[in-house]
């Protein structure tokens, strides 16, 4: 069975997703620890009413080195095979990548390589495209530029706003999130 570690930041509806897959019997995968740097993100409840153990690792106040060591030692005292990054809003430093002992993956509100880093929906909606979507991909040191795992399409309509493009992204985000995870679990996608 596939062992996950979960990084978010926030209210962790992405992370949601995944949990509910697991309970429904349809993602063979455990998560095995989340990880938040945010002492308030709801996602900390989600994770303990599901048994889930959480550490949580306030960025405020220290380096990002300091951050990022505090991370690592966590993680050694697990056994995991993949780090999603779900809503963990910071930007993991090239020393970390090679730090860690698996891969990492995240998900991107933008059909990448189009409007990486923040405000993805904005950047569509300003830009005037006509589709966009959303991006599970591999975290290399280019900010939103590892490897694609996979896409699914949202029309991009007339009268959409910033906010209106980000709710139907997310929709398909929880979708494609959990579809992914099942094709790494079964060996159907690689992450090399």
């Amino acid at each position: 069975m596939l062992r996950i570690v979960v990084f978010g930041s926030g209210r962790g509806s992405n992370f949601e997703s995944i949990v509910d897959a697991i309970e429904s019997g349809d993602l063979p995968v455990k998560i095995v620890l989340v990880i938040v740097n945010n002492p308030e993100a709801p996602m900390i409840d989600k994770a303990r009413e599901n048994y889930i153990p959480v550490a949580v690792i306030p960025h405020h106040q220290i380096s990002r080195e300091e951050h990022e060591e505090a991370i690592l030692r966590e993680l050694e005292r697990i056994d995991y095979d993949l780090i999603c990054l779900a809503g963990y809003m910071r930007i993991l430093s090239p020393n970390f990548l090679r730090s860690v002992k698996s891969k990492i993956i995240n998900i991107h509100p933008s059909l990448l390589p189009s409007f990486p880093g923040l405000h993805a929906q904005k950047q569509a909606v300003d830009y005037g495209v006509k589709y966009s979507g959303c991006t599970v991909h591999v975290v290399n040191e280019d900010i939103d530029g590892g490897k694609i795992l996979g896409q699914d399409v949202v029309e991009v309509k007339s009268d959409d706003t910033e906010e209106t493009l980000a709710a139907r992204i997310l929709e398909k985000e929880h979708q494609l999130y959990p579809r992914i995870l099942f094709d790494i679990a079964f060996g159907n996608i690689h992450l090399d």
